[in-house]
């Protein structure tokens, strides 16, 4: 049961990476996207109020979404 929740889980978050049109922007290779991802995680780091931005973003992307319009 685990195991299905946790590739579900790895599912969804694939998703969200083609949601954002990284895939297309990377032209589907993943070097550059774990590169990406991996610089994402450094600023981070560096700076916590960034998640709090991305935080905000992501809901208002996903708030408009299920408003039936495109996202901010």
């Amino acid at each position: 049961m685990a195991r299905r929740e946790r590739t579900r889980h790895l599912i969804e978050l694939g998703g969200l990476v083609q949601k954002a049109g990284l895939v297309e922007l990377a032209d589907d290779d993943r070097a550059t996207l774990y590169g990406a991802l991996l610089e994402l995680a450094a600023k981070a780091r560096e700076d916590r109020d960034r998640l709090m931005l991305w935080k905000r973003r992501g809901k208002r992307a996903f708030d408009a979404e299920a408003e039936g319009r495109d996202a901010p």
